[in-house]
Protein backbone atom coordinates (compact mmCIF):
# COMPACT_ATOMS: atom_id res chain seq x y z
CA UNK A 1 0.00 0.00 0.00
CA UNK A 2 1.12 3.63 -0.75
CA UNK A 3 2.23 5.48 1.69
CA UNK A 4 0.60 8.89 2.79
CA UNK A 5 2.15 12.64 2.89
CA UNK A 6 0.97 14.80 5.33
CA UNK A 7 1.92 18.43 4.89
CA UNK A 8 0.85 21.65 6.91
CA UNK A 9 2.26 25.40 7.17
CA UNK A 10 4.70 25.29 9.79
CA UNK A 11 4.04 28.81 11.53
CA UNK A 12 6.49 28.37 14.43
CA UNK A 13 9.52 26.14 13.84
CA UNK A 14 11.71 26.64 17.06
CA UNK A 15 13.07 23.10 17.02
CA UNK A 16 10.26 21.48 19.61
CA UNK A 17 7.64 20.34 16.54
CA UNK A 18 9.11 18.84 15.32
CA UNK A 19 12.28 18.48 17.02
CA UNK A 20 15.18 17.22 14.59
CA UNK A 21 17.80 16.96 17.42
CA UNK A 22 19.59 14.40 18.65
CA UNK A 23 20.01 11.67 16.20
CA UNK A 24 16.00 11.26 15.85
CA UNK A 25 13.62 13.43 14.69
CA UNK A 26 9.82 13.83 16.91
CA UNK A 27 6.48 14.83 16.25
CA UNK A 28 5.45 14.93 19.77
CA UNK A 29 3.40 18.14 20.16
CA UNK A 30 1.06 20.06 18.00
CA UNK A 31 -0.32 18.58 15.09
CA UNK A 32 -3.04 15.95 16.82
CA UNK A 33 -4.61 14.64 14.22
CA UNK A 34 -1.37 13.76 12.53
CA UNK A 35 -0.11 12.48 15.49
CA UNK A 36 -3.28 10.44 15.95
CA UNK A 37 -3.83 9.09 12.51
CA UNK A 38 -0.47 8.44 10.54
CA UNK A 39 0.77 5.61 10.23
CA UNK A 40 4.96 4.05 9.97
CA UNK A 41 5.73 4.59 6.36
CA UNK A 42 3.88 7.71 5.98
CA UNK A 43 5.40 11.07 5.59
CA UNK A 44 4.89 14.67 7.22
CA UNK A 45 5.94 17.59 5.71
CA UNK A 46 6.38 21.20 7.37
CA UNK A 47 5.93 24.09 4.52
CA UNK A 48 7.54 27.40 5.74
CA UNK A 49 4.68 30.35 5.96
CA UNK A 50 4.74 33.66 4.87
CA UNK A 51 5.73 35.69 7.81
CA UNK A 52 8.32 33.96 9.91
CA UNK A 53 9.56 36.20 12.82
CA UNK A 54 13.54 35.29 11.88
CA UNK A 55 14.87 37.59 15.12
CA UNK A 56 13.35 40.30 16.79
CA UNK A 57 10.97 42.27 14.69
CA UNK A 58 12.57 40.81 11.43
CA UNK A 59 10.15 39.19 9.09
CA UNK A 60 10.98 36.93 6.20
CA UNK A 61 8.67 34.88 3.62
CA UNK A 62 9.60 30.73 3.57
CA UNK A 63 6.47 30.40 1.33
CA UNK A 64 6.89 27.94 -1.06
CA UNK A 65 9.48 26.23 0.76
CA UNK A 66 10.20 23.11 2.40
CA UNK A 67 11.56 23.54 6.27
CA UNK A 68 11.64 19.44 6.75
CA UNK A 69 10.03 16.34 5.90
CA UNK A 70 10.47 13.16 8.10
CA UNK A 71 9.39 9.66 6.79
CA UNK A 72 7.84 8.12 10.27
CA UNK A 73 9.93 4.69 10.75
CA UNK A 74 8.32 4.21 14.67
CA UNK A 75 5.09 5.06 16.74
CA UNK A 76 4.72 5.28 20.30
CA UNK A 77 1.70 6.21 22.27
CA UNK A 78 2.86 9.26 24.78
CA UNK A 79 3.53 7.45 28.09
CA UNK A 80 5.84 5.04 25.69
CA UNK A 81 7.71 7.80 24.71
CA UNK A 82 8.44 9.10 27.72
CA UNK A 83 9.75 5.97 28.86
CA UNK A 84 11.88 5.59 25.64
CA UNK A 85 13.49 9.06 26.15
CA UNK A 86 14.15 8.58 29.41
CA UNK A 87 16.53 5.47 28.41
CA UNK A 88 17.38 6.65 25.39
CA UNK A 89 17.25 9.79 24.46
CA UNK A 90 16.92 11.94 27.43
CA UNK A 91 18.08 14.91 25.75
CA UNK A 92 14.41 15.31 24.49
CA UNK A 93 13.38 15.85 28.13
CA UNK A 94 13.77 19.74 28.21
CA UNK A 95 16.17 20.65 30.86
CA UNK A 96 15.04 24.44 30.95
CA UNK A 97 18.01 25.33 33.12
CA UNK A 98 20.79 24.73 30.98
CA UNK A 99 20.06 27.42 29.43
CA UNK A 100 20.74 26.49 25.90
CA UNK A 101 17.80 26.56 23.19
CA UNK A 102 18.62 22.72 22.01
CA UNK A 103 18.14 21.71 25.84
CA UNK A 104 14.96 24.13 26.40
CA UNK A 105 12.60 22.88 23.27
CA UNK A 106 12.71 19.32 23.79
CA UNK A 107 9.46 17.72 23.10
CA UNK A 108 9.04 14.97 26.12
CA UNK A 109 7.19 17.94 27.76
CA UNK A 110 4.84 15.13 29.55
CA UNK A 111 5.69 13.54 32.43
CA UNK A 112 3.54 9.89 32.80
CA UNK A 113 6.21 8.27 35.92
CA UNK A 114 2.98 8.48 38.37
CA UNK A 115 0.21 7.21 35.77
CA UNK A 116 -2.29 8.13 33.21
CA UNK A 117 -2.55 11.95 34.24
CA UNK A 118 0.84 13.54 33.05
CA UNK A 119 2.35 16.16 34.77
CA UNK A 120 3.31 18.88 32.83
CA UNK A 121 7.70 19.46 32.48
CA UNK A 122 8.75 23.05 32.12
CA UNK A 123 9.29 23.87 28.19
CA UNK A 124 8.18 25.17 25.26
CA UNK A 125 4.20 24.76 26.19
CA UNK A 126 2.01 25.65 28.83
CA UNK A 127 -1.26 23.97 29.94
CA UNK A 128 -3.01 25.90 27.41
CA UNK A 129 -1.53 23.10 25.04
CA UNK A 130 -2.44 20.11 27.16
CA UNK A 131 -5.37 19.40 25.52
CA UNK A 132 -4.57 19.43 21.81
CA UNK A 133 -1.43 17.60 22.92
CA UNK A 134 -2.33 14.61 24.57
CA UNK A 135 -5.45 14.35 21.87
CA UNK A 136 -2.67 13.45 19.45
CA UNK A 137 -2.11 10.56 21.21
CA UNK A 138 1.37 9.43 19.92
CA UNK A 139 4.53 10.51 19.03
CA UNK A 140 5.62 10.00 16.13
CA UNK A 141 9.62 9.04 15.21
CA UNK A 142 11.66 9.27 12.54
CA UNK A 143 15.42 8.29 11.61
CA UNK A 144 14.92 8.96 7.89
CA UNK A 145 14.29 12.59 7.93
CA UNK A 146 15.56 16.10 6.18
CA UNK A 147 15.87 18.97 8.22
CA UNK A 148 16.51 22.55 6.39
CA UNK A 149 15.48 24.94 8.92
CA UNK A 150 16.60 28.78 7.54
CA UNK A 151 18.12 26.91 4.38
CA UNK A 152 14.47 25.47 3.89
CA UNK A 153 14.24 24.69 -0.06
CA UNK A 154 12.55 25.95 -2.86
CA UNK A 155 9.52 23.69 -3.51
CA UNK A 156 9.68 23.19 -7.44
CA UNK A 157 6.66 23.98 -9.21
CA UNK A 158 5.70 20.45 -10.41
CA UNK A 159 5.12 19.78 -6.85
CA UNK A 160 3.48 22.68 -5.49
CA UNK A 161 0.08 20.60 -4.54
CA UNK A 162 1.81 19.30 -1.70
CA UNK A 163 1.54 22.96 -0.55
CA UNK A 164 -1.14 23.72 2.02
CA UNK A 165 -1.74 26.57 2.01
CA UNK A 166 -3.79 28.04 5.24
CA UNK A 167 -4.56 26.24 8.61
CA UNK A 168 -5.22 22.41 9.04
CA UNK A 169 -3.39 19.65 6.49
CA UNK A 170 -3.68 18.17 3.42
CA UNK A 171 -3.62 14.14 3.56
CA UNK A 172 -1.71 13.28 -0.14
CA UNK A 173 -2.48 9.78 -1.51
CA UNK A 174 -1.79 10.21 -5.17
CA UNK A 175 0.72 7.91 -5.54
CA UNK A 176 2.59 9.78 -8.91
CA UNK A 177 2.79 13.45 -6.63
CA UNK A 178 4.47 11.12 -3.59
CA UNK A 179 6.41 9.19 -5.88
CA UNK A 180 7.51 12.61 -7.21
CA UNK A 181 7.99 13.66 -4.25
CA UNK A 182 10.41 11.44 -2.94
CA UNK A 183 12.27 11.42 -6.31
CA UNK A 184 13.53 15.19 -5.20
CA UNK A 185 13.67 14.77 -1.20
CA UNK A 186 16.07 12.25 -1.85
CA UNK A 187 18.95 14.53 -3.57
CA UNK A 188 19.13 15.56 -0.21
CA UNK A 189 21.39 14.66 2.55
CA UNK A 190 19.63 12.42 5.20
CA UNK A 191 19.30 12.86 8.82
CA UNK A 192 21.46 16.32 8.17
CA UNK A 193 20.42 19.53 10.20
CA UNK A 194 21.09 21.76 7.39
CA UNK A 195 20.62 24.58 9.85
CA UNK A 196 19.10 26.02 12.88
CA UNK A 197 14.89 25.90 13.20
CA UNK A 198 13.48 29.59 11.79
CA UNK A 199 12.40 30.90 15.46
CA UNK A 200 15.62 29.46 17.55
CA UNK A 201 16.39 32.69 18.24
CA UNK A 202 13.06 32.92 20.40
CA UNK A 203 15.16 30.31 23.03
CA UNK A 204 18.57 31.86 23.28
CA UNK A 205 17.70 34.30 25.54
CA UNK A 206 15.61 35.19 28.56
CA UNK A 207 12.40 34.05 27.91
CA UNK A 208 9.74 34.70 30.47
CA UNK A 209 6.49 32.52 31.46
CA UNK A 210 4.22 35.46 29.54
CA UNK A 211 6.37 34.47 26.19
CA UNK A 212 5.64 31.23 26.83
CA UNK A 213 1.90 31.76 27.51
CA UNK A 214 1.25 33.85 24.59
CA UNK A 215 3.53 31.14 22.13
CA UNK A 216 0.95 28.27 23.57
CA UNK A 217 -1.92 29.63 22.89
CA UNK A 218 -0.97 30.17 19.05
CA UNK A 219 0.05 26.85 19.01
CA UNK A 220 -3.55 25.50 20.53
CA UNK A 221 -5.53 28.23 18.82
CA UNK A 222 -3.70 26.98 15.28
CA UNK A 223 -4.64 23.09 16.72
CA UNK A 224 -8.02 23.36 17.14
CA UNK A 225 -8.61 24.28 13.64
CA UNK A 226 -6.63 21.25 11.89
CA UNK A 227 -9.29 20.77 9.26
CA UNK A 228 -7.88 17.93 6.39
CA UNK A 229 -7.72 18.10 3.06
CA UNK A 230 -7.32 14.79 0.81
CA UNK A 231 -5.95 14.72 -2.65
CA UNK A 232 -6.49 11.34 -4.09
Amino acid sequence: MMETIYSYVLRTDDGAAPNPLWGTCTLTICKPVIRRTAKVGDWVIGVGSANVEVSKRKFESYSNKLVYAMKITDIKPLAEYDAYCREHIPNKIPQWDKGDWKSRVGDCIYDFSNGDNPTLRKGVHNEDCRGTDLRGCNALLSDCFYYFGREAKEIPPHLHEIIKRNRGHKKIMNPKIISDFEAWINQFEQNRLYDDPLNAWFYMGEVSDEDISRCSKICASDDIADDEEIIN
